[in-house]
C-alpha cells in the first residue's frame, strides 16, 4: 500500500497534463509561470514535469521536441534554487545529450543549461562537462543573438561560481572561448564577450599558446565605430564598447608586441576618433606595460605623437603615464635612459601646456612636470628655473583657477624637496620681494588684490619647505613678517596674523619627519611666538589695536595650534631642554631665552592683575601638554597649584578654561600615585567649592568637565564619579544646559589638549565604555527628571549616542530609540542637529528597526524642514532622503504626503537647502517605481 502512495505521488496529476498538453501543442503561452509557481508551492516537482513532458521530448518532431524542452528549461529558470544534487545530475546529462539534437532545439536547450549553471547544488565537475559539450557541439556564431547571448551568460556563471573547475581545463577553455566568440556582431553581445575575456586575463586563466588569438578575436573590433540606432531600448552606447574593450587590451602586457603596432598606426590615422581612441588606449596600457614591453616601440611612438598638434591633453595624460612606467624602471648606464633622447621636446610640450588657458591642461601641465621631475639628473639647471617660474606663475592665480594653483602649491613642495638649490635660488627670492612689497604697498585702493597675493605668498612659503636647507630660508622670512606685523608696519588683522600662522603650523608638519629640520624649527619659531606674544600683553596707558589683534581668541588659537605642531614630534632629550626655559617663563618670568626681550615690565601670566598676560597660558598649555608623557616638568607642584587657582578665576572665561584645560591635560599623562591622587584631591575640592553659590561657578563646571575628560580617556576610577557630578547638574537651573553640551565634549576628539599626537593616554575604547557604564543612568535620570529639565538628559543622550561607533549602539537601539524620537521635538536647535545626524546612518544600517517607527520619523522630518536653522533643515531633508533605503511596502502610503511637503524646501533661500530637497523629492518620486 505504501509503495503505491509513492508511485501515485510522484505520478503527475490530471491538471499538470492538461497544463503541459496545451503548451506544447501551441494552444496556450502562459502554463510555464503557472507549473513554475506550482512547483514552488509544492504542488508538483520537477520530476513530475519531466514525466509529464516524456512524449514530447521523445517525440520525433522537432518542434515538438523543442516546445518541450522549452517549457522544462522555463520551469528550471523560476525553480532552479529547489534542485537537488541527483536531480541536477540527470538534466545536465538529459541537456548536453540534446545539445546533438535538431537546430530547432538548441535554444531551448541552452535556456535550460542557462537554469542549471545557477544551481547551488551543481556537483563538482558538471560545469567543465557542459561547456565542453557547448564548444563540441553547437556552432555559436551561428545562432541568433538572443542565443548568443545565452551562451555568454552561461559561461559568465560558471566562472563566477565554478573558477578552479575551469581552470582544470588549462588553455583549452580559452581556446573554446576563441571559438564562441569569433565573429561576434551585436553590442549587447560584445560587451559581456569584452568582460570575459577581461575576466580570462585578469584571473589568470591560463592564455598557452592562444595570447595572440585571444588578442585577435578582440582586436579586430579597434577602433570602436558604433552609433546606436535611434530609440534604442538597450541604451548601449560607444562609450561603453569603448571602454570594455580598452580594458581588455590594456590588461595584460602580453599583448604589447601585437597591440602597441596597431596603436602608433591609429594615432598616424587621418580619423580623429581613432587618433583619441588610440592615445587614451596608450595611457590604459602605460599603467600595466613594463619596460622590455616598451623599450622597441618608444622611438616609433615618439615619432607620431610628436607630429600631433591636436588632442594635447590626451597626448599629455598619455606621457604622464609613460614616466610614471619609466619611474619604476632601473638603469645602470645613465646613457641608456630612453627619456634622455626626447629630454627637450618632453619639456617643451609640458612648458607650453602651462601657459595654455586650459584650466585642465595646465593640470595635467603640472601633474607631468611632477612626474619629469622625479627622474634623476634628467632636468638641466635652465629647465629648472623655468620650471620654477611657471610654478610661481601659476601659484598666484585667481580665485576661479583655485585647482590649478592648490595644484602648483603640490608640485612646488615635491620638487623643491629634489631641487633645492633651484628654489632657494629662483622662487624663495621672489617670494621674499612679494612679502616686502606687500607689507610696504598696502593702500585702500589696492588692498583686496594685495591681500589676495599676500595669501598666495604665504601658502608658496609653506608649500616649499620641504627639505632642511629650504626650511632655514622660508622660516625667517615668516617669522620676519610677524615682526613686521608686531612693529606696525603694515595694516594688521586678526586674519594676516592668522594666516602667518596657519603657514607657520603648515611648515612645521613637513619637518616633522626630520628630527634635525624639527628640532630647527622648534628652537627658531616658540621663542619668536612667545615674545610676540608677550610683548604684545604688556600693560600701556593706551593699547594699540596691533598689540589687541595678537591677544584675540582666534590668533592666540592660531599660535597654540602652531605651537602643539612644533612640540609633538620633539625627542623627549631635545623637549627636556625646551621645557626648563619655557615653564620658568611662565611660573618666574624669566625671558632671557626670548628674542627682543627688553619688556617694559615683568611677565607674571598668574598674577591678579595681569589680564592680558593671563591669555597667554593657551600658549603654556599648548607646549606642555604636546610633551611626551617621559619629559619631566621642572616646578610641577607649582604649577598645577597656579592652574587650579586661575581655572576658576571669573575675570577673564578665556584664560580660565585655557588654565582648565592645561590642568587636565598634565593630569591625564601623570603617572599614576600619590602626587597624582594629591592633585585629584586638590580639584575636586576647587570643583565643589566653586560650584556652589558665588561668581566662578561657571569656571568651576568647566574645570569638572574638563578633569573628567581626562579621566575617561585614561580610565581612572575617579571618572565615575565626576561623571556623576556631572549627571547632578543636568537638574541645575543655571548649568544644565551646558552639563548637557558637556557630553559632547567628553565624547568627541579634541584639537588642542588630550590629543594622541600630543601623547595623551587615550584607551581604544573609552567611548564605547563611557556609553555601558552611563546611559543608563542617563534614561533613568530621564525617566525621573521634572519636565523642565528632561531636555537637557534628551541633549545629553543624544550627544553620547551621535559619536558612538554604529556597531555598539543597533544592538542597543530598540531600547533607545523612542527617546530619540523624543528628542526631535525637543526646540534646541543643538539637539535637534545632533539627533538627525545619529538617526540617519541607522536608517541606512537598521531599515528594519526604524521601519516600526516611520509615521513619526516622516512627521518629524518633515516638521524640521522648515526648521529656522540652516543646519537642521539640511541634516532633516538627508533624513528624508535616507527613509527611502526603508522597505518600500513601509513607505508607499507616505509617497504623496511627503512629495507634497517637499515642495516646499524647493524654494528655500538656501542654495543647499534646495540641493537636498531636490535630491530626497527625487527619491521619493521614484518610490516604487520599476527598477528603483
Amino acid at each position: 500500500m505504501a509503495a503505491a502512495a509513492a508511485l501515485e505521488a510522484a505520478a503527475p496529476t490530471g491538471a499538470l497534463w492538461g497544463l503541459v498538453h496545451d503548451f506544447v501543442m501551441g494552444q496556450q503561452e502562459g502554463p510555464a509561470d503557472q507549473v513554475a509557481a506550482d512547483v514552488k508551492s509544492g504542488n508538483y516537482t520537477v520530476l513530475q514535469v519531466v514525466e509529464a513532458l516524456g512524449s514530447s521530448l521523445e517525440n520525433p518532431e522537432p518542434r515538438t521536441r523543442a516546445r518541450g524542452i522549452q517549457l522544462l528549461s522555463q520551469v528550471l529558470l523560476h525553480c532552479h534554487t529547489l534542485l537537488l544534487e541527483k536531480e541536477v545530475v540527470h538534466l545536465i546529462l538529459f541537456y548536453e545529450n540534446r545539445l546533438k539534437d535538431h537546430h530547432l532545439v538548441i535554444p531551448s536547450v541552452l535556456q535550460g543549461l542557462k537554469a542549471l549553471s545557477l544551481c547551488v547544488a551543481l556537483p563538482p565537475g558538471l560545469a567543465v562537462s557542459v561547456l565542453k559539450a557547448i564548444f563540441q557541439e553547437v556552432h555559436v556564431q551561428s545562432l541568433p543573438q538572443v542565443d548568443r547571448h545565452t551562451v555568454y551568460n552561461i559561461i559568465t556563471n560558471f566562472m563566477r561560481t565554478r573558477e578552479e573547475e575551469l581552470k582544470s581545463l588549462g588553455a583549452d577553455f580559452t581556446f573554446g572561448f576563441i571559438q564562441v566568440m569569433d565573429g561576434e556582431k551585436d553590442p549587447r553581445n560584445l560587451l559581456v564577450a569584452f568582460r570575459i575575456v577581461h575576466d580570462l586575463i585578469s584571473r589568470d586563466y591560463s592564455l598557452g599558446p592562444f595570447v595572440e588569438e585571444l588578442f585577435e578575436v578582440t582586436s579586430c573590433y579597434f577602433p570602436i565605430d558604433f552609433t546606436p540606432p535611434p530609440n534604442d531600448p538597450h541604451g548601449i552606447q560607444r562609450e561603453d564598447l569603448i571602454l570594455s574593450l580598452r580594458a581588455v587590451l590594456a590588461s595584460t602586457p602580453r599583448f604589447a608586441e601585437f597591440l602597441l603596432p596597431l596603436l602608433i598606426e591609429k594615432v598616424d590615422s587621418e580619423v580623429l576618433s581613432a587618433k583619441l581612441d588610440s592615445l587614451q588606449t596608450l595611457n590604459a596600457c602605460c599603467a600595466v606595460y613594463g619596460q622590455k614591453e616598451l623599450k622597441d616601440f618608444l622611438p616609433s611612438l615618439w615619432a607620431s605623437i610628436r607630429r600631433e598638434s591636436s588632442q594635447r591633453r590626451t597626448i599629455l595624460e598619455m606621457l604622464l603615464g609613460f614616466l610614471k612606467l619609466q619611474q619604476k624602471w632601473s638603469y645602470e648606464d645613465k646613457d641608456q635612459r630612453p627619456l634622455n633622447g626626447f629630454k627637450d621636446q618632453l619639456c617643451s610640450l609640458v612648458f607650453m601646456a602651462l601657459t595654455d588657458p586650459s584650466t585642465q591642461l595646465q593640470l595635467v601641465g603640472i601633474r607631468t612636470l611632477t612626474v619629469l621631475g622625479a627622474q634623476p639628473d634628467l632636468l638641466s639647471s635652465e629647465d629648472l628655473e623655468l620650471a620654477v617660474g611657471h610654478l610661481y606663475r601659476l601659484s598666484f592665480l585667481e580665485e576661479d583657477s583655485q585647482s590649478c594653483r592648490v595644484a602648483a602649491l603640490e608640485a612646488s613642495g615635491a620638487l623643491a624637496a629634489l631641487y633645492p638649490v633651484a628654489f632657494s635660488s629662483h622662487l624663495i627670492p621672489k617670494l621674499a620681494e612679494e612679502l616686502r612689497v606687500g607689507e610696504s604697498n598696502l593702500t585702500k585702493g589696492d588692498e583686496h588684490i594685495q591681500c589676495s597675493r599676500h595669501l598666495c605668498c604665504l601658502q608658496a612659503l609653506s608649500a616649499v619647505s620641504t627639505h632642511p636647507s629650504i626650511v632655514k630660508e622660508t622660516l625667517p622670512l615668516l617669522l620676519q613678517h610677524l615682526w613686521q606685523v608686531n612693529r606696525g608696519n603694515m595694516v594688521a588683522q586678526s586674519s594676516d596674523v592668522i594666516a602667518v600662522c596657519q603657514s607657520l603650523k603648515q611648515v612645521a608638519e613637513k619637518c616633522q619627519q626630520d628630527p634635525e629640520s624639527c628640532w630647527y624649527f622648534h628652537q627658531t619659531a616658540i621663542p619668536c611666538l612667545l615674545a610676540l606674544a608677550v610683548q604684545a600683553s604688556m600693560p600701556e596707558k593706551e593699547p594699540s589695536v596691533l598689540k589687541k589683534v595678537l591677544l584675540e581668541d582666534e590668533v592666540l588659537a592660531a599660535m597654540v595650534s602652531v605651537i602643539g605642531t612644533a612640540t609633538t614630534h620633539l625627542s623627549p632629550e631635545l623637549a627636556a631642554q625646551s621645557v626648563t626655559h619655557i615653564v620658568p617663563l611662565f611660573l618666574d618670568g624669566n625671558v632671557s631665552f626670548l628674542p627682543e626681550n627688553s619688556f617694559p615690565s615683568r611677565f607674571q601670566p598668574f598674577q591678579d592683575d595681569a589680564s592680558g598676560q593671563r591669555r597667554l597660558i593657551a600658549l603654556l598649555m599648548a607646549f606642555v601638554c604636546s610633551l611626551p608623557r617621559n619629559v619631566e616638568i621642572p616646578q610641577l607642584n607649582q604649577l598645577m597649584r597656579e592652574l587650579l587657582e586661575l581655572s576658576c578665576c571669573h575675570s577673564c572665561p578665556f584664560s580660565s578654561t585655557a588654565a582648565a584645560k592645561c590642568f587636565a591635560g598634565l593630569l591625564n599623562k601623570h603617572p599614576a600615585g600619590q602626587q597624582l591622587d594629591e592633585f585629584l584631591q586638590l580639584a575636586v575640592d576647587k570643583v565643589e567649592a566653586g560650584l556652589g553659590s558665588g561668581p566662578c561657578r561657571s569656571q568651576a563646571f568647566t574645570l569638572l568637565l574638563w578633569v573628567t575628560k581626562a579621566l575617561v580617556l585614561r580610565y581612572h576610577p575617579l571618572s565615575s564619579c565626576l561623571t556623576a557630578r556631572l549627571m547632578d547638574l543636568l537638574n541645575d537651573p543655571e548649568l544644565g544646559p551646558a552639563a548637557a553640551d558637556g557630553f559632547s565634549l567628553l565624547m568627541s576628539d579634541c584639537t588642542d589638549v588630550l590629543t594622541r599626537a600630543g601623547h595623551a593616554e587615550v584607551r581604544i575604547m573609552f567611548r564605547q565604555r563611557f556609553f555601558t557604564d552611563n546611559v543608563p543612568a542617563l534614561v533613568q535620570g530621564f525617566h525621573a527628571a521634572p519636565q523642565d529639565v528632561k531636555p537637557n538628559y534628551l541633549k545629553g543622550l543624544s550627544h553620547v549616542l551621535n559619536r558612538l561607533p554604529k556597531p555598539v549602539l543597533l544592538p542597543e537601539l530598540p531600547t533607545l530609540l523612542s527617546l530619540l524620537l523624543e528628542a526631535l521635538s525637543c526646540p534646541d536647535c543643538v539637539v535637534q542637529l545632533s539627533t538627525l545626524s545619529c538617526l540617519q546612518p541607522l536608517l541606512l544600517e537598521a531599515p528594519q528597526v526604524m521601519s516600526l517607527h516611520v509615521d513619526t520619523l516622516v512627521t518629524k522630518f518633515l516638521n524640521l524642514s522648515s526648521s529656522p536653522s540652516m543646519a537642521v533643515r539640511i541634516a532633516a531633508l538627508q533624513c528624508m532622503h535616507a527613509l527611502t533605503r526603508l522597505p518600500t511596502p513601509v513607505l508607499l502610503p507616505y509617497k504623496p504626503q511627503v512629495i507634497r511637503a517637499l515642495a516646499k524646501p524647493l524654494d528655500d533661500k538656501k542654495r543647499l537647502v534646495r540641493k537636498e530637497a531636490v535630491s530626497a523629492r527625487g527619491e521619493w518620486f521614484l518610490l516604487g517605481s520599476p527598477g528603483s
